[in-house]
């Protein structure tokens, strides 16, 4: 005979099923039959006048690990230097510094605000106006301030004598994808403060008072006190926005276009599928940033045992 909790639980587990089934399937539709759908043309040839009359064929592993596949380790040219393996590292280099800076800077910022001064309110607001303007045109702002001939970044530095001549901030190989990074950090900063301010407020104040009965350095304190309670809620934030930059595309798009030299794996699969009319490759090359970007997550959890309910 079954306890009494025991039923109890099984009635619970049975009502949240219940509440949860049209969300579970709300998700299906509009997240997993997209996802199979993707999966299923990585394995053809399909194009975009293909696939409304389903003409295309099954061609197996061949946009994976074919000649022309993604997985095409032995091009003439060397992985690396294809534009899949090229969109692959200026994905990373993007998403490591621009999650790296706007982690610091989130945080330093978040502890400006968290203070008590005068006008706090109006600074916290204005701290948010960069996150509140849409990122398409957050990049094409930026993109006329850095532009080559009449940008207004190009004129202030020759007038500081910093320059001799203009430079092609977003065309330049060499400035192009750290010029997205900065407008990334400049918009998305704000994210990481606000989400960081909001942990600082809720550490209890007695811990901050008896470090301060004692003379503890306010620099101890951050490290030994503040910095382990906001772990948690700071590397759930820190993973959110891994996600983001990992799938970044419309900023480097909009400023950059489909330069090879700052395309990103959402870039390059959007370049294959439109441009280029390659349903099949660009599918696999999608079906592989999903793998890549679910594979970044599971281990950054596991490296920072943290759990999406903060717990460590």
């Amino acid at each position: 005979m079954s306890s009494p909790t025991s039923a109890l639980t099984r009635e619970r587990t049975r009502s949240a099923w219940i509440f949860l089934a049209p969300t579970v399937t709300v998700l299906l539709l509009v997240a997993g039959w997209p996802l199979g759908r993707t999966i299923w043309f990585s394995f053809t040839d399909a194009s975009l006048d293909t696939i409304g009359s389903a003409s295309y064929q099954w061609v197996g592993f061949a946009n994976y690990f074919g000649e022309y596949g993604v997985f095409n380790f032995g091009a003439a040219e060397g992985f690396w230097r294809t534009d899949w393996g090229k969109a692959i590292l200026n994905t990373f280099k993007f998403a490591t510094v621009s999650v790296v800076l706007e982690t610091v800077l989130g945080v330093v910022f978040a502890l400006v605000l968290n203070a008590n001064f005068k006008g706090r309110a109006f600074v916290r607001a204005a701290v948010l106006v960069p996150w509140a303007i849409p990122t398409i045109v957050s990049a094409k702002m930026w993109a006329w301030i850095m532009h080559d001939q009449f940008g207004v970044l190009n004129a202030m530095l020759k007038t500081w004598g910093v320059i001799d001549s203009n430079i092609a901030w977003t065309a330049d190989p060499a400035y192009a994808l750290w010029s997205v990074v900065l407008v990334d950090v400049w918009k998305t900063t704000p994210f990481m403060t606000l989400l960081t301010l909001a942990a600082l407020q809720m550490l209890p104040r007695d811990c901050y008072e008896a470090a301060h009965v004692d003379g503890i350095h306010p620099v101890k304190v951050f490290f030994k006190v503040t910095l382990p309670l906001i772990w948690p809620a700071l590397m759930v934030a820190v993973i959110f926005r891994l996600l983001d930059a990992l799938r970044v595309f419309d900023i480097i798009y909009v400023m950059t276009s489909n330069s090879v030299d700052t395309i990103s794996m959402s870039g390059f699969v959007r370049r294959e599928i439109v441009d280029n009319n390659y349903v099949g490759y660009g599918s696999a090359a999608s079906t592989v940033l999903f793998l890549i970007i679910g594979a970044c997550t599971l281990l950054y959890l596991k490296l920072s045992r943290v759990d999406l309910g903060g717990k460590k």
